[in-house]
């Protein structure tokens, strides 16, 4: 769960910020703004479809992935908000990695918990609502620090790339102990 609270938190650090980011920064007037979103949306749907499927063949490896490629996508909207189609393009990625990320995660937390998986999945979804107003403020910290609307990215890549860490370093503290067992 502490990978869910730290690794969903970058998300909600760049979106949280994402009218002031397509008004501000990438120059889209404020009634584009429903369009944008709605794509945003478009991305929520896909990507939660595409990572469930791949999550049933391969869980903890699609993990991985989701948030490698979210930090990668959080680092690549600091560049590509001064673009406007590519900056669109990056919002649809941004929602479909992103929210991809819940059902594996999920599902991860539910198959660990097999005696009370309802009270790991209530649970589980705590940590991202933590995430959530853990990446909201952090976001918020740096543009109040003058790094401007462009910084939440930044930090919503760092918190996802800590996130990715600690999944890294369990899996394997995970194989080590089942390694130990074997011998």
């Amino acid at each position: 769960m502490v990978v869910t609270a730290i690794g969903f938190s970058g998300l909600l650090a760049s979106f949280a910020y994402i009218s002031p980011m397509m008004t501000e920064v990438a120059g889209f007037a404020p009634e584009n703004l429903a369009w944008i979103l709605s794509i945003y949306g478009v991305g929520l749907v896909v990507g939660n479809i595409v990572a469930a499927k791949f999550a049933d063949r391969a869980l903890v490896p699609t993990i991985l992935t989701l948030l490698i490629l979210l930090t990668l996508v959080l680092l690549l909207f600091t560049y590509t908000i001064h673009i406007k189609p590519l900056a669109i393009i990056t919002v649809f990625l941004l929602g479909a990695i992103g929210f991809g990320t819940i059902p594996p995660l999920q599902m991860y937390v539910m198959e660990k918990a097999t005696g009370a998986p309802t009270l790991a999945s209530a649970a589980n979804i705590s940590a991202f609502n933590l995430g959530a107003s853990g990446g909201v403020w952090l976001g918020g910290m740096a543009i109040d620090a003058g790094y401007g609307f462009v910084s939440p990215n930044w930090v919503g890549a760092m918190t996802t790339g800590i996130g990715l860490l600690i999944a890294i370093y369990a899996v394997r503290q995970k194989q080590e102990l089942a390694l130990e067992n074997n011998c």
